[in-house]
């Protein structure tokens, strides 16, 4: 019974269109995008530390992401504008989070896109499928303290600030 259910996931995360971006199931092709993407230090400018200097730091993260996605049947995606990724992120189950599971909303984009609301577009897009395929999960951003941009894409996707949930790496905003 429950493999269903996991087939119907499947299928409802693997690719959707929003109004500009396709967001898709990535695979290991992407792994250069994904690098080039991770390894700049411009997209880690709140938490230099975490950058990947390696390839095989990128390639890492990849295959965990596909994990998920075969265990799971959802997970962070790949974004692509006019067939050129331009950035990943989606959800993925955070299981034990301060005693729960829960969906973690995450995005990652080339500063070359910054300011275009693809961040929020994605966000909309995950939340919506989130609350149709996933309602009983809590979904988090979980937003280092000085990301005013981070928190701005959480506001207007609608999500809540969660006090309660921060501790002393995040603050965080929620969604049902």
């Amino acid at each position: 019974m429950r493999r269903p259910a996991r087939a119907a996931r499947l299928s409802a995360f693997e690719r959707v269109e929003t109004a500009r971006l396709l967001l898709r199931r990535p695979d290991l092709g992407d792994l250069g995008e994904h690098h080039r993407i991770h390894a700049d230090p411009r997209t880690w400018t709140h938490k230099p530390d975490d950058r990947h200097e390696r390839l095989v730091e990128s390639e890492r993260q990849l295959l965990h992401w596909l994990a998920h996605w075969h265990e799971h049947g959802y997970g962070y995606w790949a974004v692509e504008l006019e067939q050129r990724i331009v950035g990943f992120g989606g959800l993925m189950l955070l299981p034990g989070w301060h005693g729960r599971d829960v969906l973690n909303l995450y995005y990652r984009f080339e500063p070359e896109s910054w300011g275009s609301g693809y961040a929020t577009e994605l966000s909309q897009a995950a939340l919506a499928l989130a609350e149709r395929e996933l309602p009983r999960l809590l979904v988090v951003a979980r937003i280092r303290p000085g990301n005013e941009r981070s928190v701005r894409v959480a506001e207007r996707a609608q999500m809540v600030r969660r006090p309660d949930l921060d501790d002393a790496e995040f603050i965080v905003f929620g969604a049902h």
